[in-house]
């Protein structure tokens, strides 16, 4: 029966895509509150980032070296 073998590889993915979908969902919601309603949409999509891999290890070493490499971050007006 291998079209039954499908179906039924389909329905054991099924609830992991929908999880995963709710988590980011979850995330959003506790991100983008009444008072944030005027945050670009790439500054709520890289603090979402960050949410859902919080479990990431990030060497702070790198970070500092990159944002010292970026060049000039004054506003100008």
């Amino acid at each position: 029966y291998p079209i039954t073998q499908k179906l039924f590889r389909i329905i054991k993915a099924y609830p992991v895509s929908v999880a995963s979908a709710e988590r980011s969902f979850s995330t959003l919601r506790r991100i983008k509150t009444w008072l944030r309603t005027r945050m670009t949409e790439d500054r709520l999509v890289g603090l979402a980032l960050l949410n859902v891999h919080r479990d990431v290890l990030v060497n702070v070493e790198n970070v500092i070296e990159r944002f010292a490499k970026s060049g000039n971050r004054k506003i100008e007006f």
